[in-house]
Protein backbone atom coordinates (compact mmCIF):
# COMPACT_ATOMS: atom_id res chain seq x y z
CA UNK A 1 0.00 0.00 0.00
CA UNK A 2 2.62 2.69 0.73
CA UNK A 3 4.62 1.80 -2.94
CA UNK A 4 1.05 2.66 -4.14
CA UNK A 5 0.61 5.82 -2.70
CA UNK A 6 4.17 6.89 -2.88
CA UNK A 7 3.39 6.25 -6.89
CA UNK A 8 0.26 8.46 -6.17
CA UNK A 9 2.41 11.64 -4.50
CA UNK A 10 4.81 11.11 -7.59
CA UNK A 11 2.97 10.87 -10.38
CA UNK A 12 -0.73 11.42 -9.51
CA UNK A 13 -1.14 15.02 -11.01
CA UNK A 14 0.85 13.49 -13.99
CA UNK A 15 -1.85 10.83 -14.56
CA UNK A 16 -4.69 13.01 -14.24
CA UNK A 17 -3.14 15.07 -17.44
CA UNK A 18 -2.75 11.91 -18.84
CA UNK A 19 -6.22 10.54 -18.20
CA UNK A 20 -7.90 14.23 -19.41
CA UNK A 21 -5.80 13.78 -22.66
CA UNK A 22 -7.79 10.76 -23.62
CA UNK A 23 -11.30 9.22 -22.42
CA UNK A 24 -10.20 9.33 -18.86
CA UNK A 25 -12.90 9.03 -16.39
CA UNK A 26 -11.45 6.51 -14.58
CA UNK A 27 -8.28 8.21 -14.10
CA UNK A 28 -10.14 10.91 -13.01
CA UNK A 29 -12.63 9.93 -10.86
CA UNK A 30 -9.79 7.45 -8.77
CA UNK A 31 -7.17 10.92 -8.63
CA UNK A 32 -10.68 12.47 -7.34
CA UNK A 33 -11.46 9.81 -4.85
CA UNK A 34 -7.72 9.60 -3.79
CA UNK A 35 -8.03 13.54 -3.11
CA UNK A 36 -11.19 12.49 -0.84
CA UNK A 37 -8.80 10.12 1.12
CA UNK A 38 -5.83 13.49 1.27
CA UNK A 39 -3.60 11.92 -0.72
CA UNK A 40 -4.29 14.60 -3.84
CA UNK A 41 -5.49 18.18 -3.92
CA UNK A 42 -9.35 18.02 -5.32
CA UNK A 43 -8.56 21.83 -6.84
CA UNK A 44 -5.48 20.60 -8.50
CA UNK A 45 -6.90 17.65 -9.88
CA UNK A 46 -9.68 20.15 -10.98
CA UNK A 47 -7.51 22.90 -12.67
CA UNK A 48 -5.47 20.21 -14.87
CA UNK A 49 -8.51 18.50 -15.74
CA UNK A 50 -10.35 21.55 -17.38
CA UNK A 51 -7.24 23.15 -18.77
CA UNK A 52 -5.85 20.01 -20.76
CA UNK A 53 -9.36 18.81 -21.82
CA UNK A 54 -9.92 22.28 -23.19
CA UNK A 55 -7.02 22.57 -25.05
CA UNK A 56 -6.71 19.10 -26.71
CA UNK A 57 -10.24 19.29 -27.71
CA UNK A 58 -9.29 22.55 -29.25
CA UNK A 59 -6.17 21.27 -30.71
CA UNK A 60 -8.60 18.39 -32.03
CA UNK A 61 -11.13 21.09 -33.48
CA UNK A 62 -8.58 22.84 -35.32
CA UNK A 63 -7.20 19.52 -36.86
CA UNK A 64 -11.02 18.94 -38.33
CA UNK A 65 -11.06 22.44 -39.34
CA UNK A 66 -7.85 22.72 -41.12
CA UNK A 67 -8.20 19.24 -42.82
CA UNK A 68 -12.05 18.87 -43.23
CA UNK A 69 -13.67 15.21 -44.36
CA UNK A 70 -10.54 14.45 -46.14
CA UNK A 71 -8.94 13.31 -42.51
CA UNK A 72 -11.60 10.64 -42.48
CA UNK A 73 -10.89 9.51 -46.16
CA UNK A 74 -7.09 9.20 -45.10
CA UNK A 75 -8.25 7.07 -41.73
CA UNK A 76 -11.35 5.15 -42.85
CA UNK A 77 -11.30 2.89 -39.69
CA UNK A 78 -12.70 6.24 -37.65
CA UNK A 79 -15.51 6.85 -39.93
CA UNK A 80 -18.23 4.64 -38.19
CA UNK A 81 -17.51 6.96 -35.18
CA UNK A 82 -17.41 9.93 -37.43
CA UNK A 83 -20.52 9.59 -38.90
CA UNK A 84 -22.30 9.01 -35.22
CA UNK A 85 -20.99 12.13 -34.33
CA UNK A 86 -22.15 14.08 -37.65
CA UNK A 87 -25.42 12.81 -37.75
CA UNK A 88 -25.33 14.10 -34.00
CA UNK A 89 -23.89 17.20 -34.53
CA UNK A 90 -26.37 17.73 -37.07
CA UNK A 91 -29.54 16.83 -35.23
CA UNK A 92 -29.18 18.23 -31.87
CA UNK A 93 -26.20 21.57 -32.75
CA UNK A 94 -24.79 23.16 -29.73
CA UNK A 95 -26.24 20.47 -27.54
CA UNK A 96 -24.19 17.84 -28.90
CA UNK A 97 -21.03 20.44 -28.44
CA UNK A 98 -22.36 20.55 -24.90
CA UNK A 99 -22.06 16.70 -24.41
CA UNK A 100 -20.04 14.94 -26.36
CA UNK A 101 -17.65 14.79 -23.61
CA UNK A 102 -20.31 12.33 -22.18
CA UNK A 103 -21.23 10.02 -24.81
CA UNK A 104 -18.49 7.18 -24.81
CA UNK A 105 -17.40 6.04 -27.95
CA UNK A 106 -16.95 9.29 -29.99
CA UNK A 107 -15.40 11.88 -27.07
CA UNK A 108 -12.11 11.87 -29.02
CA UNK A 109 -13.34 11.89 -32.68
CA UNK A 110 -16.52 14.64 -31.61
CA UNK A 111 -14.15 17.72 -31.82
CA UNK A 112 -13.13 16.75 -35.06
CA UNK A 113 -16.08 16.00 -36.39
CA UNK A 114 -17.20 19.63 -35.22
CA UNK A 115 -13.82 21.61 -36.88
CA UNK A 116 -14.76 19.58 -39.84
CA UNK A 117 -18.19 20.46 -40.16
CA UNK A 118 -17.25 24.02 -40.05
CA UNK A 119 -18.50 24.73 -37.31
CA UNK A 120 -16.91 28.94 -36.17
CA UNK A 121 -14.22 28.76 -33.77
CA UNK A 122 -15.62 31.55 -31.40
CA UNK A 123 -18.88 29.70 -31.10
CA UNK A 124 -16.64 26.06 -30.36
CA UNK A 125 -14.51 27.77 -28.28
CA UNK A 126 -17.43 29.54 -25.74
CA UNK A 127 -19.04 26.41 -25.99
CA UNK A 128 -16.18 23.78 -25.30
CA UNK A 129 -15.03 25.83 -22.06
CA UNK A 130 -18.89 25.38 -20.91
CA UNK A 131 -18.38 21.71 -21.62
CA UNK A 132 -15.34 21.22 -20.20
CA UNK A 133 -16.38 23.19 -16.87
CA UNK A 134 -19.43 20.88 -16.39
CA UNK A 135 -17.72 17.41 -17.32
CA UNK A 136 -14.87 18.38 -15.02
CA UNK A 137 -16.41 19.35 -12.20
CA UNK A 138 -19.26 16.44 -12.98
CA UNK A 139 -16.08 13.86 -13.40
CA UNK A 140 -13.96 14.93 -9.85
CA UNK A 141 -16.73 15.73 -7.63
CA UNK A 142 -18.21 12.53 -8.55
CA UNK A 143 -15.01 10.87 -7.79
CA UNK A 144 -14.59 12.89 -4.80
CA UNK A 145 -18.15 11.65 -3.50
CA UNK A 146 -16.85 8.14 -4.14
CA UNK A 147 -13.64 8.21 -2.24
CA UNK A 148 -15.85 9.57 1.14
CA UNK A 149 -18.11 6.69 0.89
CA UNK A 150 -14.64 4.36 0.25
CA UNK A 151 -13.34 5.90 3.03
CA UNK A 152 -16.54 4.74 5.46
CA UNK A 153 -16.33 1.18 3.64
CA UNK A 154 -13.09 0.64 4.94
CA UNK A 155 -13.69 2.12 8.24
CA UNK A 156 -16.97 -0.28 8.67
CA UNK A 157 -14.68 -3.03 7.64
CA UNK A 158 -14.86 -5.00 10.26
CA UNK A 159 -18.50 -4.36 11.05
CA UNK A 160 -19.22 -5.76 7.42
CA UNK A 161 -16.69 -8.79 8.24
CA UNK A 162 -18.20 -9.78 10.91
CA UNK A 163 -21.78 -9.90 9.20
CA UNK A 164 -20.83 -11.85 5.86
CA UNK A 165 -18.80 -13.99 8.07
CA UNK A 166 -22.40 -14.40 10.14
CA UNK A 167 -24.16 -15.01 6.50
CA UNK A 168 -21.79 -17.47 5.07
CA UNK A 169 -21.96 -19.42 8.67
CA UNK A 170 -25.87 -19.94 8.53
CA UNK A 171 -26.11 -20.42 4.37
CA UNK A 172 -23.91 -23.49 5.63
CA UNK A 173 -25.86 -24.78 8.14
CA UNK A 174 -29.33 -24.39 6.24
CA UNK A 175 -27.20 -26.20 3.23
CA UNK A 176 -26.11 -28.99 5.60
CA UNK A 177 -30.20 -28.92 6.95
CA UNK A 178 -31.34 -29.29 3.13
CA UNK A 179 -28.83 -32.13 2.91
CA UNK A 180 -29.64 -34.00 5.47
CA UNK A 181 -33.18 -33.66 4.52
CA UNK A 182 -33.10 -35.22 1.26
CA UNK A 183 -30.82 -37.99 2.45
CA UNK A 184 -33.45 -38.56 4.93
CA UNK A 185 -36.30 -38.36 2.89
CA UNK A 186 -34.56 -41.11 0.13
CA UNK A 187 -34.52 -43.76 2.99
Amino acid sequence: MESFLAFVHEWGYIAVFLGAIVEGETVILTASALASLGYLSLYKIIAITFCTTVIVDQILFQVGKRYGPAFFEKYPKLLPKANKAFRLLHRFDRWFILSFRFIYGIRVISPIVIGAANVETKRFAILNILSALIWTLVSCYSGYMMGDVLEKLLKNLEIVKHYMFISAAIAIIIAAICFIWKKYKKT
